[in-house]
């Protein structure tokens, strides 16, 4: 098959839980010997720099990509709040990638059109227009939920609750207004697809598949610190600013009062001055990190206070199959063929994040078991090459019948 994958941000470096879903499934379809082309939008959020890309990447995916100001322009944002359109979609919609679109369609010839982004559906019927290839969706999450969940915790700020709660309708609207315009809907878990079907109305095929995952065959040699705790993600990402800080005022003295000894390490890109310049107890914002898996391994415990989000939580997985012991929320674990206190510690209050933690810390048997136990679950679910193959199936499918 030949597949262009159109992306909502450059997929390489695969640095965070949206670029490694992207990066991993082209990746597993280049294993199985069909060809992936990347066109992409780029920011100054997250950049292209094709200079810096491998030269077998640039070789493999020919990519290209079109730059958009993703800046948060506040007048804007709340006129489309007012006209009922979404603001998160619309910033998406350029001349400049229309016609780079349109270029790249007329060059070549191709199979599936995938798109990893329901922000990219303005340009479905362009490629309609100029293209035979199917057009399937690649959905990492529901996206109108993350806004809900977001809109629900905000308790104390009027202006904010009212702008999320608007965003989030507004969103709703659109993907339930456009979900049956691709030819297949590919969620990320099967929570996802139940809900497309029954409250989206998607009546298009729609499976959900994980996403793959590349195990490293050898990690780093590292000591770990005892009674360590981590959380890693990107910090620009509004659920990851609302639950960490949630966890530092709501959770973390809790769990020092169970395990005075611990400290807590944030890692991620785009710490903001909030967490950087904080004063709790134990607490150490380290920023962005060279190598994540060398930080991760360092590490004893990953924790994950998600109180808002869908799809699948990437670097949860990317912990596990380091062996390390996660704790996490349920909406964080969310779509994870997971077992609770078999391979991860699900915690929903700060009562229940202190005793897995004082329980992880104390009993380094136990916890060790956990690690082995996830690792082994990422091996035999969230293989990088079995995820693309289940894929590739429902294409085949999808091509037979067209």
């Amino acid at each position: 098959m030949n597949i262009l994958q159109f992306c909502y941000k450059p997929p390489y470096p695969a640095v965070d839980g949206g670029t490694i879903g992207m990066y991993s499934v082209a990746q597993g379809f280049v294993n199985a010997g069909h060809k992936v082309k990347v066109l992409t939008f780029c920011s100054d959020k997250n950049p292209f720099q094709k200079d810096m890309l491998p030269q077998n990447y640039i070789e493999t995916y020919k990519p290209e990509a079109v730059w958009v100001d993703l800046k948060t322009n506040v007048f804007d944002a709340l006129l489309y709040v007012m006209i009922a359109r979404s603001y998160v979609v619309e910033r998406f919609v350029t001349s400049k990638m229309k016609n780079k679109l349109m270029s790249v369609l007329q060059k070549d010839d191709y199979d599936i059109v995938q798109i990893e982004s329901i922000n990219l559906v303005p340009y479905i019927p362009l490629i309609r227009q100029i293209s035979k290839a199917a057009v399937t969706f690649h959905c990492p999450n529901v996206e109108h939920l993350i806004w809900k969940r977001m809109y629900m915790n905000q308790k104390n700020n009027i202006f904010k609750r009212w702008y999320l709660k608007n965003t989030y309708q507004n969103m709703k609207y659109f993907e339930t207004a456009h979900i049956n315009d691709f030819d297949l809907v590919l969620p990320a878990t099967d929570v996802d697809a139940q809900y497309l079907k029954r409250e989206m109305k998607c009546v298009k095929p729609c499976k959900g598949v994980p996403i793959g995952f590349e195990v490293a065959e050898d990690l780093p040699e590292v000591a770990v610190e005892e009674n360590s705790l981590f959380h890693i993600g990107s910090m620009n990402w509004f659920p990851n600013q609302q639950g960490i800080k949630w966890f530092l005022n709501e959770v973390w003295q809790e769990v020092l009062k169970a395990s005075p000894d611990v400290k807590l390490y944030l890692a991620g890109r785009q710490m903001g001055s909030y967490f950087t310049q904080g004063s709790w107890k134990n607490v150490n914002a380290v920023g962005e990190v060279a190598d994540s898996t060398l930080f991760m391994c360092s590490k004893q415990i990953m924790v994950v206070p998600l109180l808002s989000g869908s799809g699948i939580r990437i670097k949860i997985l990317e912990a596990m199959s380091l062996s390390k012991a996660v704790i996490a929320t349920t909406i964080a674990a969310e779509g994870i063929m997971y077992t609770d206190k078999v391979n991860i510690l699900i915690a929903d209050t700060p009562q229940e994040f202190a005793q897995a933690v004082k329980k992880l810390t104390q009993d380094k048997e136990y916890c060790t078991q956990i690690g082995n136990n996830a690792a082994e679950l990422i091996k035999e679910k969230y293989n990088i090459n079995t995820v693309a193959n289940q894929i590739l199936d429902e294409y085949g499918k999808l091509l037979n019948k067209q």
